[in-house]
């Protein structure tokens, strides 16, 4: 696996090998744990040795078996990392589903912790980003971008982000996959992607074919990162038609881009100048300008919301995260 090609010539041959068993045969199912348009998510036990899964299972009806064994390889190729959820090297179909088994991961998804219009404490995201970077970094020097990423897609070992993992790999393609169109926008597609988004009427695209580049998860990061800190997105959709996502691309584009309060715009004014430059960085609107995940480090020892720590209580959290560094790096 460690040699397959991600792009999907050699899933076919892998396909005519995987094993054909009912879920029942080899699992106990306890409960369904997560949904979504992909299928659902059940925690099992495995029936001989009691392993506790996560069994992500995947309707046929929906699903293509290229789709599936791509997900699978891509996940199974990454899961040695300490930030990406593991995965158990177990997959195969039933008469309506395909299946995989992944590490269980006892915890929550971020999304369910960002308390709305408040977000979650500093130094919480601060210890979430550094690890998400990590995964990034790995995820991008396999020569993948991942093209997910949002809060639901992190899960939480614990209530205070110690230990946070990346996850769902369904949407991760080789860098350099040309994208075409796509249908609907969410507020983490990065502006260029937004320009591929097919309007109402529309069958198909006016903008030409888009590469898929790790940039595209960098400017997703950056929006999460706004998210868990302030409780709410910064736009809707990276278009000229979004007044919000225009504030922000009119501060962007200044000559001399300014961090007086005066010049950021309205939903940006509870961040330092610092947060706003390391913002500047990740959210450039030219891809190319647009800098990599792990410019967050440069940042992670200065305050990024204008409120003032106890300086004993700001050196604590400073040792707190070089520790959560040091030991990613370590693993």
């Amino acid at each position: 696996l460690s040699e397959l090609d991600l792009n999907g010539s050699q899933i076919p041959t892998l396909g005519h090998s995987i094993n054909h068993l009912e879920i029942q045969e080899r699992f106990n199912v306890i409960k369904e744990i997560g949904r979504g348009k992909y299928g659902k998510v059940l925690l099992v036990t495995h029936r001989f040795k009691g392993t506790p899964m996560a069994l992500k299972v995947m309707p046929k009806a929906s699903t293509k078996l290229q789709g599936f064994l791509r997900e699978y390889c891509i996940s199974l190729h990454l899961s040695c990392h300490p930030c990406i959820v593991g995965l158990f090297g177990i997959a195969f179909q039933s008469k309506e589903h395909y299946c995989f088994a992944q590490e269980l991961v006892i915890g929550r998804d971020l999304f369910a912790v960002i308390q709305p219009k408040v977000g979650i404490p500093e130094p919480s995201v601060k210890r979430c980003a550094l690890q998400v970077a990590s995964a990034l970094e790995f995820i991008h020097s396999h020569g993948l971008v991942h093209r997910d990423i949002k809060p639901e897609n992190i899960l939480l070992l614990d209530s205070h982000c110690q230990q946070v993992k990346l996850a769902d790999f369904g949407l991760a393609q080789k860098r350099g996959t040309m994208i075409r169109f796509i249908t609907g926008t969410l507020p983490y597609m990065a502006p260029e992607l937004c320009g591929m988004a097919l309007l109402d009427g529309q069958k198909e695209a006016t903008a030409p074919p888009l590469s898929v580049e790790p940039s595209l998860d960098t400017w997703a990061f950056g929006v999460v990162i706004f998210c868990i800190l302030t409780g709410y997105f910064p736009w809707d959709r990276c278009m000229d038609s979004d007044d919000f996502y225009q504030e922000f691309a009119d501060w962007w584009r200044m000559e001399q881009r300014s961090y007086a309060e005066q010049d950021i715009p309205p939903l940006w004014k509870k961040f330092t100048p610092e947060a706003m430059e390391m913002f500047g960085k990740l959210l450039a609107l030219d891809a190319n300008n647009r800098f990599s995940v792990g410019e967050v480090r440069g940042y992670v020892e200065m305050d990024w919301m204008k409120k003032i720590y106890p300086r004993k209580s700001l050196k604590a959290t400073v040792d707190s995260l070089a520790a959560i560094d040091t030991n990613i790096n370590r693993k």
